[in-house]
């Protein structure tokens, strides 16, 4: 079962591309904030505010050590909505599938 309210906040929180580009960085491994705000031309709130987007998505996990903040990819919201998109992939690709087959077979009747 779909929980629907966790996958609007992931779709949500991937619809930003920075939100994506730091997701990718962190499928490589954990990074401090510093080391996500790098190749972004940002300041440290406003990666410190994506970053919260993505942790109140469920997609980001923090952890702090001093002054030192680490972030850590958590799949499963990503894996979830992957199994939901499948489903209606495939849903519409037998529908569509259906439609052509339809076609076709109208088309040999007019021949």
């Amino acid at each position: 079962m779909v929980n629907y309210q966790s996958l609007d906040a992931a779709l949500s929180a991937l619809a930003d591309p920075t939100r994506r580009q730091i997701i990718e960085q962190l499928a490589r491994g954990d990074a401090t904030l510093s080391e996500l705000a790098e190749p972004h031309d940002m300041s440290m709130p406003a990666i410190m505010k994506h970053v919260g987007k993505l942790t109140d998505a469920g997609l980001v996990t923090r952890t702090k050590a001093g002054r030192v903040v680490t972030c850590r990819l958590n799949p499963e919201p990503l894996d979830e909505a992957s199994r939901w998109l499948n489903e209606h992939l495939e849903f519409w690709n037998r529908r569509l599938d259906a439609l052509g087959t339809y076609i076709e077979r109208k088309r040999e009747e007019t021949k």
